[in-house]
């Protein structure tokens, strides 16, 4: 599976604050990358320009080595595919309604489904335990829940680089494991992943690289090992943390006591 999503030199302003400061990245099949950052470090700014939803003041967005400017809203979206943190439906959609959304790219819109569609949409249903909620309504559901719709979503689409803003909200510890679990199997059959998180635990468990954002700029891009530290989440985050590490893993705990 041939896919790869970059940024050069990527500046954004809003009015006159600067929110992006000559930020690079890049994600390639078989990688997970995942981005941290506080709370408007620029990374939701970051993913919607690498979406092509919002155009940069400078730089450029490359989508399999092509300007994503050259190309049309249908082909990307056969290439990318988004997991929002959250999602609010505007019509009472059922859960199987809302992953056959995925289909769209390729069916095209308000075409009726081929047996081909329904059998990725079923499939992508079973791969993330929701099938039995198919005929739900989709805002009925937890929180939790509608984010693995979200997903099977995506997979429905079909599209071989995934951008997903904070993949583990609102599961519990268990579907956590599991989306920790499916994301590798997906990185391993070839998918590109970048991901946003708060949490450098989970970053150093799943993540191929991390790429850490302060105030619009890229200050670390490496192995989650070598970037995610006791001294860079410190000052990431502005707290005292303290670092803990138990075999592969890798925990941070307030810090800066006597």
């Amino acid at each position: 599976m041939r896919a790869s999503l970059a940024c050069r030199e990527i500046v954004y302003r809003r009015a006159h604050a600067l929110i992006l400061d000559r930020v690079s990245l890049c994600v390639e099949a078989g990688e997970i990358v995942s981005l941290l950052g506080v709370n408007g470090a620029g990374k939701s700014t970051l993913l919607r320009i690498l979406l092509g939803l919002l155009p940069a003041q400078s730089g450029e967005v490359l989508l399999d080595g092509v300007a994503l400017g050259k190309l049309r809203r249908p082909a990307i979206a056969r290439r990318v595919a988004y997991v929002p943190q959250s999602h609010v439906a505007s019509f009472p959609y059922t859960v199987e309604q809302i992953v056959a959304l995925g289909r769209v790219p390729h069916a095209g819109l308000g075409r009726a489904l081929s047996a081909d569609d329904r059998r990725v949409v079923q499939a992508a249903l079973t791969r993330l335990d929701i099938a039995g909620l198919a005929a739900r309504n989709y805002m009925a559901l937890s929180g939790g829940e509608r984010q693995r719709v979200l997903l099977a979503r995506a997979l429905a689409q079909e599209a071989p680089i995934l951008v997903m803003d904070e993949p583990l909200t609102g599961l519990d510890f268990g579907h956590q494991l599991r989306m920790l679990s499916l994301l590798a199997e997906l990185a391993r059959e070839g998918y590109a992943i970048l991901q946003t998180t708060h949490r450098p635990d989970e970053a150093i468990q799943c993540a191929m690289r991390a790429v850490l954002l302060a105030a619009g700029r890229v200050i670390a891009n490496g192995p989650p090992h070598e970037v995610i530290t006791a001294a860079a989440i410190g000052a990431l985050y502005d707290v005292p943390v303290e670092q803990l590490d138990i075999g592969r893993s890798r925990f941070f705990v307030p810090g800066g006591g006597e």
